[in-house]
């Protein structure tokens, strides 16, 4: 089966200044092709794939103006291309937002490295092979088996550190596991991050205080900055020494980000190790609509922060992996409002009203109550 890994890499000083120059080509490149077609489609209302504008920048483009994007890897130029080409796509289907140009400290560009000569991407426990860049060091050894075949990877730059994602071949065996004979049901929220059918409760992580002591680290940083770029507005100064102390707020911002982004994954990925490990039969989950959710604006930042597309992804792959069943409950079942004892549904019920009341004497936490519905539910997909 096919598995990713993503790693942190420790490169030379020439190895950051090749790796930070392709990405600089690719990131140019990209957003070249979004100019060209919307130059192109407002003077003839037509649209160049990426195929052949890929043709028109190695033999036209190229030879009379910007001769150094032929400095960089030509795989690597490619795949930005062809990721222009999948947005337009994607754009044209309904099934994303009209592409934006990729700025430079949003740091979402990856170099893609494909595998051309068999000593390409080779794995050793301490570093590993890059295409036109080299051997560079691993910062965790033995994280990539030696021996898993990579087929591709790409190289990515957060906050001032370097990353490597590979895609490998490797032979893994499915966990044989003894499961328990009941299931169990999980209703997510804002409260609680996850209350479950057994009682327990995972906490919502962004209530903590360490997580609140770097949020309002991150709102000071980020009025720093913001009052550095006014100051420059006002003064008219384009001084390299002005621009260079906005680079460093800049870096300080992006670090507070990937710190708050990886301590909210990893406890996303500890809690659903921890269901997978009680090794039910199944587990029942609801479809929650968080695209909806997202339109309140009281709410949104705090459904923004719980990651739960994060959630139901990592479930399916671990379920998948040990062999449990995973069934999702269509998104109108109002579990929250129905008595898990007696049936009765509670129409009134009100989002302010954490305990649950039923006429049968049924009284106990609204979210317990959703979670013991949802493992009741007899109606339900199955995901695989």
């Amino acid at each position: 089966m096919k598995k990713a890994y993503f790693i942190e890499i420790k490169p030379t000083t020439q190895q950051i200044a090749k790796i930070n120059q392709t990405i600089g080509v690719c990131r140019y490149v990209y957003n070249l092709y979004l100019a060209k077609n919307k130059e192109l489609y407002q003077r003839e209302k037509k649209f160049m794939s990426g195929y052949d504008f890929s043709k028109w920048l190695n033999n036209i483009h190229t030879k009379e103006h910007d001769k150094w994007i032929k400095e960089v890897s030509s795989k690597a130029v490619k795949q930005a291309i062809m990721n222009g080409d999948k947005a337009f796509n994607r754009f044209f289907k309904g099934l994303s937002k009209f592409p934006s140009y990729k700025k430079k400290k949003n740091q979402n560009v990856k170099c893609y490295f494909p595998k051309n000569n068999k000593t390409d991407w080779t794995v050793e426990r301490h570093r590993i092979k890059i295409p036109t860049i080299g051997w560079i060091k691993l910062k965790e050894y033995g994280y990539i088996p030696k021996d898993a075949i990579v087929k591709s990877g790409t190289v990515s730059q957060q906050a001032g550190r370097y990353f490597v994602s590979v895609l490998c071949e490797v032979n893994t065996r499915k966990h044989v596991n003894k499961l328990n004979e009941g299931g169990l049901g999980i209703d997510l929220g804002i409260k609680d991050f996850a209350v479950r059918s057994d009682g327990k409760a995972h906490k919502n992580i962004n209530k903590t205080a360490k997580l609140k002591k770097l949020e309002k680290k991150l709102q000071r940083e980020q009025r720093s900055l913001s009052r550095k770029y006014e100051n420059l507005k006002k003064r008219g100064e384009k001084t390299v020494a002005k621009r260079a102390n906005i680079n460093k707020n800049i870096l300080r911002v992006q670090k507070l980000h990937v710190r708050l982004s990886n301590i909210r994954t990893e406890y996303v990925k500890s809690v659903v190790n921890e269901l997978v490990k009680a090794k039910p039969m199944y587990i029942t989950i609801e479809d929650l609509n968080v695209k909806g959710m997202m339109k309140n604006k009281h709410l949104s930042r705090s459904v923004a922060e719980q990651c739960f597309y994060m959630f139901k992804t990592w479930l399916i792959a671990k379920c998948k992996e040990y062999g449990i069943e995973l069934r999702q409950v269509d998104r109108f079942y109002p579990s929250s409002k129905l008595c898990s004892c007696c049936g009765q549904k509670k129409v009134d019920l009100k989002l302010s009203d954490r305990i649950y009341e039923c006429d049968c004497g049924n009284i106990m936490n609204r979210d317990l109550n959703a979670s013991i519905n949802l493992l009741q539910a007899k109606e339900y997909t199955i995901r695989t």
